[in-house]
């Protein structure tokens, strides 16, 4: 297994040395960046049974901005309004930490199958954000007890304008299980 692939596993498996080692690795921002394109071609591909083939692209870009909103809105929040006494991180850390925090979202491809769509997409988008407040915890520093509550909340606060983006992209693409 490549050094890309097993870091992958290792970041939906949630091994927090992962998050260290790419927030650490300023050569990892493309390899986040691919985790979240495999992620977003993902979400298309099991949205095919609401949004056919041709919805494979506009879900994935719609999956891609989304994503890039959520990951800027964690920058500010956990830099500027949220910080932590040791928080001292860039935008480059945290996009890598929460790009292969996106590790999970691989799984959505598996809602093309109708049998099994209504649980991958509740069960993904779950394993996901588990993934990233540990990201969001590791770039941005945040120690002690306190720190997965800290980085508990940075989600929280970007999540509605996050979701918001969702609605109104769902309202003006069409429908789609995320």
């Amino acid at each position: 297994m490549s050094g890309f692939w097993r870091r992958m596993l290792r970041a939906a498996l949630l091994e927090v040395d992962v998050y260290e080692e790419v927030e650490a690795d300023r050569s990892a921002g493309f390899q986040a960046l691919c985790v979240v394109v495999l992620a977003a071609v993902s979400a298309g591909i099991g949205s095919i049974e609401n949004s056919g083939y041709e919805g494979i692209l506009y879900i994935a870009i719609a999956a891609l901005a989304g994503w890039w909103i959520w990951a800027f809105l964690a920058y500010v929040i956990g830099t500027r309004l949220l910080p932590g006494p040791e928080t001292v991180a860039d935008h480059g850390e945290l996009l890598r930490t929460i790009g292969f925090s996106s590790s999970p979202g691989l799984l959505f491809a598996l809602g093309a199958v109708p049998a099994i769509a209504a649980f991958v997409f509740p069960i993904g988008s779950a394993w996901m954000l588990v993934a990233m407040v540990i990201a969001v915890r590791q770039a941005l520093d945040y120690e002690g007890p306190g720190g997965t509550w800290r980085a508990i909340a940075v989600c929280v606060v970007g999540f509605p304008v996050y979701a918001l983006f969702l609605v109104v992209a769902l309202l003006i693409l069409g429908p789609w299980p995320i």
